[in-house]
């Protein structure tokens, strides 16, 4: 199987597991304090230790970085901790409409709390509009939600011009980089943004493993009731083993290879506009991450194309309904202004660390020759 859905989960370095085995058989203790006993101290030198690697690679501190379960709570507890926070200052909050599902409900479920939520358009490549945002964030505004990269389509934001409007507003920033961190430039110290999503599963790390950057002096309460760990913002026994993974994961990341996932990614895009007709480009050509391709092939199904592929060897997400749990067509396809047969048709490939060149050149050749088949049967063709 050649694995070309690296955004939804990758495989783990095997490096980041032998990083990660004392801490399950020789320093397996909970972490304990310098007048704990010893296997305990030593757990805690190896928490803090991963924290501060995690941090300094986006450029903050060790004491702003809330270890979490992933991704899905880390931006749980940045919308919910704000919120709660803030609630007497105002209770408006602002997302891109093409955020990843975590900030999107949870964006919803404030609404029920009786918050009120703008859902910002996004222009053709799914980059948010800078002005719009300017007129949208008003006195009670407490938080702006802006992902740094895009999960399906790849774009990357301005997140250093997004950062800039929310300061100068007074309004507090949080950007989801599940997807980009590590893979894309991101300095806290240069860049005002107040919280930060991140997660060890899009990286060859351990999955069940994430962190929430909150910069310091940053309004948030805790959202999930217990003991007093992570500075007192998120309850529960630390997942010690998987932290000390998920350092040593972004420890491996390079610029060498986030370069080789770009080549390999512009040799899909390049390869199927190429040799396949009526296909379109999903996302920024230039401005997106160096492991995402997202294209539609119209006049066929998403689905087809990846059962198909599925059978040649290849494994690729869609955007189509029918690979969905809510059964809708994707939000992010639909958002950029595509209508419900471009996001069905659409594909997504995304690299990872194991993979190589000769992988983009055979999807290249097995996609053309899937849609040239399922074109000649496709009541959509017909009908066009």
């Amino acid at each position: 199987m050649i694995y070309l859905d690296n955004s939804a989960c990758t495989r783990l370095d095997e490096r980041v597991l032998e990083a990660m085995k004392q801490y399950y058989f020789d320093v397996y203790a909970v972490a304990t304090s310098e007048f704990g006993y010893s296997m305990g101290i030593d757990a805690r030198e190896g928490l803090e230790a991963s924290r501060g690697i995690i941090a300094s690679k986006m450029g903050g501190s060790p004491e702003e970085l809330v270890f979490t379960s992933g991704s899905t709570e880390s931006s749980n507890m940045a919308l919910k901790g704000v919120a709660s926070a803030l609630k007497k200052k105002g209770k408006h909050i602002i997302v891109s409409k093409i955020e990843d599902f975590p900030v999107l409900n949870t964006a919803k479920a404030l609404e029920k709390q009786g918050f009120e939520v703008d859902y910002l358009d996004v222009d053709g490549e799914g980059k948010v509009d800078i002005e719009s945002l300017e007129t949208t964030i008003r006195d009670d505004t407490i938080l702006v939600s802006v992902q740094q990269a895009n999960q399906e389509i790849g774009t990357l934001q301005d997140l250093e011009t997004i950062a800039s409007v929310c300061k100068e507003k007074d309004t507090l920033l949080h950007t989801d980089a599940t997807h980009s961190f590590t893979r894309v430039p991101l300095d806290v110290s240069k860049i005002p943004v107040d919280l930060v999503t991140i997660s060890g599963h899009t990286i060859h790390g351990p999955r069940g493993i994430g962190a929430l950057y909150v910069r310091e002096g940053t309004p948030i309460r805790k959202w999930m009731d217990g003991g007093f760990q992570e500075f007192n913002l998120r309850a529960g026994v630390e997942n010690i083993p998987a932290a000390v993974g998920f350092a040593k994961a972004v420890e491996l990341v390079t610029p060498k290879e986030n370069k080789k996932l770009a080549e390999m990614r512009d040799r899909v895009i390049d390869g199927a506009f190429e040799k396949i007709p009526d296909v379109t480009l999903n996302g920024s050509r230039k401005e997106r991450l160096p492991q995402n391709a997202n294209i539609t092939f119209h006049y066929v199904e998403g689905e087809s194309i990846t059962l198909h592929l599925d059978m040649r060897g290849f494994a690729v997400s869609t955007g189509s309904a029918c690979f969905s749990k809510s059964l809708e067509a994707s939000h992010v396809i639909r958002g950029i202004g595509g209508d419900h047969e471009r996001a069905h048709g659409s594909v997504r490939f995304t690299f990872g660390r194991y993979n190589t060149m000769k992988d983009a050149d055979a999807v290249v050749e097995a996609i053309s020759e899937v849609v040239e088949q399922l074109r000649v049967i496709s009541p959509l063709r017909n009908e066009n």
